[in-house]
């Protein structure tokens, strides 16, 4: 009888690092503020369509953005900007992605980002925007014009608000995704110990496979960190948690991902290599995992999150690049939405991806039942791994017997349905 293949995932437990999950999503940090309200991206008034999360002052800040040669104007003006680790605001519509807009697509993106600032009293310059939605489309400036001052107008600090920003981004999510974290960091010598927190929302369904962070992202810390501590903690937990989504094997023109840190916790400022350093670091990659897995389960169309597990790799690049063979299959990903425990897509996959490897050194596991051993089949019982199909997510485990090296891939399956959104994206 084989014994489906031992794996400890890289997955990180808030409980690790003495955090547990509390209310307030964005809202969690202090001195964090957020609103969600109609500006006009959109025709629908009742449906929400620009994002503010502002501190109360200037704090730390860290982003990280897409590498799409194409990026949108909102990246080319946010990018230099964040770079300055300084910032008091950000800002987020749906309904027009600003991409393949010229110099009027980034003088409109200053202006809006003028407008925030002066509703904000602050600097420009610590304003930073993103947009999501259609490409190509040029951008008014018309909705800013009164809804930069309405959003600060409408900005609060509780659940309610932080949850009207997360679901002022969507664009063909199904669900606002949210996160926020709690917990105590070590005292240091002569210091007591400081209650910090960790929030955040993002947005991502489909073009997703961020080659940086996800489609658009805002978290916050009232850790006081400093800015360099800040790019330390974001970017690792960046390449753990969003560059291992991949819905359609797409790479967004908007992709940002930023950091605000308000220090709102109190105490002595936060260096990197400090045990308080290490806490607040892993606890923003819980969040990151957490809002990552939720951007694979909430892919367009999708009816399962699928875990693809490859271990047994020489490098960590060769393990990255059949993690994502497989999840961006398209027949692995349909086989999934049907239900069938087609393994031979998988071992295909794999074996397309040009990693060097034996298929005679190959395991698979699906749904946790072993399927193939020293890339031999294995029999399996049919009516079992229907049953199996009936979770709400799919793991598959793949050792290639070569090394030690692994990771891990989120996405989902491909449905009718992902063919109707994208097809209608426009009409």
């Amino acid at each position: 009888m084989f014994q489906p293949i031992s794996f400890t995932p890289p997955d990180v437990d808030p409980a690790t690092f003495g955090f547990a999950p509390c209310e307030g999503g964005v809202c969690a940090a202090k001195g964090i503020k957020a609103s969600g309200t109609h500006a006009g991206f959109r025709a629908d008034p009742n449906r929400l369509d620009l994002a503010v999360v502002a501190a109360d002052e200037t704090c730390v800040c860290a982003a990280t953005f897409t590498q799409n040669r194409f990026c949108a104007a909102p990246v080319q003006v946010s990018r230099p900007r964040a770079a300055s680790g300084v910032a008091r605001a950000v800002m987020l519509n749906s309904g027009n992605a600003n991409a393949s807009t010229g110099e009027q697509g980034i003088a409109v993106a200053k202006e809006s980002a003028r407008l925030l600032a002066e509703a904000l009293g602050c600097p420009d310059e610590q304003v930073l925007v993103a947009s999501t939605g259609v490409i190509g489309q040029q951008q008014a400036i018309d909705p800013y014009l009164e809804g930069a001052s309405a959003a600060v107008a409408a900005l609060g600090s509780d659940a309610d608000h932080a949850h009207a920003a997360a679901r002022a981004v969507m664009t063909t999510d199904t669900v606002p995704k949210e996160v926020s974290l709690e917990g105590t960091l070590p005292a240091g010598e002569g210091a007591e110990p400081r209650v910090v927190h960790v929030g955040g929302f993002c947005k991502g369904s489909g073009m997703i496979m961020p080659n940086m962070a996800t489609m658009l992202c805002v978290l916050t810390t009232d850790a006081p960190l400093t800015a360099e501590a800040a790019r330390a903690a974001l970017l690792p937990a960046v390449r753990a948690s969003f560059n291992k989504v991949t819905v359609d094997s797409d790479t967004s023109t908007n992709d940002s991902c930023f950091l605000l840190a308000t220090g709102a916790a109190g105490g002595a400022p936060i260096e990197r290599d400090t045990p308080e350093f290490d806490v607040v670091a892993g606890a923003l990659r819980v969040a990151c995992e957490t809002l990552a897995r939720k951007i694979a389960a909430d892919g367009e169309g999708a009816t399962k999150l699928v875990t693809v597990n490859v271990l047994g790799c020489r490098t960590d690049e060769d393990a990255d690049t059949v993690a994502r063979s497989i999840a961006n299959s398209p027949l692995v990903k349909t086989a999934i939405f049907g239900h069938d425990a087609n393994w031979g897509r998988v071992a295909a996959a794999a074996g397309k991806c040009g990693v060097e490897f034996d298929q005679y050194d190959v395991d698979i596991d699906l749904l946790g039942v072993p399927v193939l051993r020293s890339g031999m089949p294995v029999p399996m019982d049919e009516e079992d791994m229907l049953r199996r199909f009936e979770a709400p997510e799919v793991s598959i485990v793949i050792d290639l017997g070569q090394g030690d090296a692994s990771t891990r891939i989120w996405t989902c399956d491909f449905s009718h349905e992902y063919v109707t959104i994208n097809g209608d994206y426009r009409t």
